[in-house]
């Protein structure tokens, strides 16, 4: 069965606010290697709308600011993406994109089940939902050596059933001061 692979960006105190944390040359390297594995993006509407065109034309471009993102914007352009949405979207870009509209909990489960790489989402609300059905295998965490002090936390609207239990599998310590988090479900 595939796995299901959760990463995110948060700083010091659990802001997840993409106007609030910094990107490095470490998270891209990161979150790249992730991507790798993976041959299935899962998002929300509101991440994808973050995302593409943005990556995808990075990519075509191939004049990131350092390879490491360029990186980045080349495997995030070789993933097939899946967007899950009610009705605010009718369509959306690339020959690699579809749309989940609804049953989200029984669609992802099929898309477990099917053979090919892992699953790769990430934000906050399609992830949350993800995490409180017990779908995340794996959760990878980047903390940043940053205070926000204000902005969207993660998990902060999304109540559990019951708690979850967590393994750390991994860590890492990056020169920049960024931690990698590597959890499994137990």
């Amino acid at each position: 069965m595939r796995k299901l692979i959760f990463g995110i960006n948060l700083t010091i105190d659990g802001c997840c606010d993409h106007t609030k944390g910094r990107g490095n040359d470490d998270v891209h390297n990161y979150f790249t290697q992730l991507m790798r594995e993976a041959d299935t993006l899962l998002y929300g509407r509101k991440t994808y709308e973050l995302m593409v065109p943005f990556w995808p034309d990075m990519a075509r471009q191939n004049n990131a600011p350092t390879p490491a993102i360029n990186d980045f914007a080349q495997a995030f352009a070789a993933i097939k993406n899946i967007v899950v949405c009610s009705r605010t979207i009718d369509k959306v870009e690339g020959h690699n994109t579809s749309i989940i509209r609804d049953n989200l909990q029984e669609e992802v489960l099929r898309l477990k089940q099917q053979p090919g790489g892992n699953i790769s989402t990430g934000g906050v609300d399609i992830p949350s939902q993800l995490i409180a059905m017990g779908l995340v295998d794996e959760l990878h965490i980047m903390v940043q050596p940053i205070i926000a002090g204000a902005g969207r936390r993660f998990m902060d609207t999304t109540a559990l059933a019951e708690s979850q239990d967590l393994k750390l599998v991994a860590s890492k310590v990056f020169d920049s001061g960024y931690v990698a988090l590597k959890y499994v479900k137990e």
